[in-house]
């Protein structure tokens, strides 16, 4: 990573190259398969839909494209590995730019304040300037803490197979590692006394779809990699990257079927031995790859009683499922003024702790919604200059048509009036939207479960609520032989770093590290 090791080496090249599946052609699944062709594997992607990228799509509506799943990069030199180590530059085959500032947020009482991009001390002079001396220095402590925190978590934890609990207390540095995570204090109990950076940090545990109110304190590392290796666009949108991992894929060999749902995992208890189709046709493979939600894999795909898979299936009915999201995609007109608005903003309304109640509790949409929005300025996202192509997220219960576990979305005449609702909280904020709307759709979290089989709609797998959620996701090696998980629903969790990690991870665990 940029100022950091990667987590390992080199994916080894194989003396017997097997024929591998891999179920799902997400980023996770198509980074994996890349690296295990490339090893010298046969490998074959079995894709649901008739497109690659999963949840990272660039979607085109008239003159306007949108960043319908992730809209910023972190970390980027998770990417810039892999194409290396696949055979191109990422610099040959997609364009980044930093974003700054890196967020802009603002918040219901009319204060703001912008973060800058790979700069703390330009970050703690913006902040000194709205809220005063003391305020910087308690988010200079935490961010100082975070650092820390992620140099302990990252090698063993972030960036290695994760195999058990045990694995961790062989550190001989457990104790004071220990000490460091604190995983008994959530983020609430980091001590920032400000109310307006608390709710900035809160929002790092959304990120992973979790409740701030519970996640662990180890979260706002996410805040500190944010602010070291930057936020990044990508140019065009983030659909490039999935075309280009999508290229590296085709370049090594890998073969795709879309429209070719898999409808089981065929084992004998012990081992797997290959997949079904829909369509009733039978792949034997003794090594599959399922970059799909790990309740489908593990709940649907696998069927009866497994014991080896016991602990596994009690593991992630424990687990809380991440929240999901409601979006709005607007194409919008010239405006005649300047909107201020930067790249990445964020509205936050007067109570947040509402807004979990809502959602986890309540499995109601959110009454005042924090708004997020993304408003790029990218001349290859629109067919016209001058026009803008914003994405707004709110966040959002579950989808459950029974409304038992989640809020029932199928209702599209409330949805409509939900997304009008969104636009009028951002109009009250003075940023105008009306006057200039050419092109408006949402998307649901019914919407998200349809496309790309996220169960409920949860954008990233299982949440980060509670000191034990990271033990609870599925892990990257199955109990089942010849089964490995990647994606945001297994270790070390959703967003694109992390998934990148992940498959970094498992076709290790499938091939084995050489050195440089």
């Amino acid at each position: 990573m940029e100022g950091a090791n990667t987590m390992t080496g080199q994916v080894g090249k194989v003396k017997e190259p097997k024929n591998i599946v891999v179920i799902g052609a997400g980023i996770g699944g198509m980074c994996t398969a890349a690296r295990l062709a490339r090893a010298g594997h046969q490998v074959s992607i079995y894709e649901a839909s008739d497109q690659p990228g999963g949840k990272c799509r660039t979607e085109w509506i008239g003159r306007y494209a949108f960043d319908t799943g992730p809209s910023l990069l972190t970390i980027p030199a998770v990417y810039r590995d892999f194409f290396q180590r696949t055979g191109k530059h990422m610099g040959q085959v997609m364009e980044i730019e930093a974003v700054d500032p890196s967020f802009d947020y603002r918040f219901h009482d009319g204060k703001s304040v912008k973060f800058t991009n790979l700069s703390r001390k330009k970050t703690l002079e913006s902040i000194t300037e709205t809220f005063g001396e003391a305020a910087a220095e308690q988010w200079d402590a935490v961010l100082n803490r975070a650092e820390r925190m992620w140099d302990v978590s990252r090698e063993p934890f972030i960036e290695s197979e994760l195999k058990s609990p045990v694995s961790l207390l062989k550190r001989p540095r457990l104790i004071r590692d220990i000490k460091t995570i604190s995983p008994w204090k959530s983020l609430r109990g980091l001590g920032i006394k400000s109310p307006y950076l608390s709710k900035i940090m809160d929002r790092y545990a959304t990120y992973s779809g979790s409740d701030p109110r519970f996640a662990p304190a180890v979260l706002s590392t996410i805040a500190f990699v944010e602010e070291a290796f930057g936020a990044w666009h990508i140019k065009g949108g983030v659909g490039k990257l999935a075309d280009a991992v999508y290229q590296r894929c085709l370049d090594r060999g890998v073969k795709f079927e879309f429209n070719s749902p898999v409808s089981a995992i065929t084992n004998d208890g012990k081992k797997v031995s290959g997949v079904e189709l829909g369509d009733g046709t039978s792949i034997a493979s003794e090594i599959i790859v399922a970059n799909a939600d790990a309740s489908l894999v593990y709940n649907k795909l696998i069927s009866g009683k497994v014991s080896k898979l016991k602990r596994t299936r009690k593991n992630l009915a424990k687990a809380d499922p991440s929240l999901a999201g409601f979006s709005l995609l607007l194409g919008l007109r010239p405006a005649d003024q300047p909107t201020g608005l930067s790249h990445h903003n964020i509205l936050f309304p007067k109570d947040y702790d509402q807004e979990f109640e809502d959602i986890f509790k309540r499995q109601v949409p959110v009454s005042d919604p924090t708004i997020y929005i993304c408003a790029p300025n990218d001349d290859a996202m629109v067919k016209h200059p001058g026009h803008e192509a914003w994405f707004v997220l709110v966040n959002a219960p579950r989808h459950d048509e029974t409304g038992v576990a989640g809020f029932n979305w199928s209702d599209e005449d409330a949805n409509h009036r939900y997304a009008m609702k969104i636009i009028d909280a951002i109009e009250a904020r003075g940023i105008s939207i009306r006057d200039r709307l050419e092109v408006i759709e949402f998307r649901t979290p019914a919407d998200l479960e349809r496309t790309v089989m996220a169960p409920g709609g949860s954008i990233y797998g299982t949440s980060s609520n509670g000191a034990r959620s990271a033990f609870l996701r599925a892990k990257n090696r199955s109990p089942l032989k010849g089964l490995y998980c990647v994606g945001g629903s297994a270790h070390p969790g959703g967003g694109l770093p992390l998934v990148g990690l992940s498959a970094e991870i498992v076709a290790q665990a499938v091939v084995g590290p050489t050195t440089h």
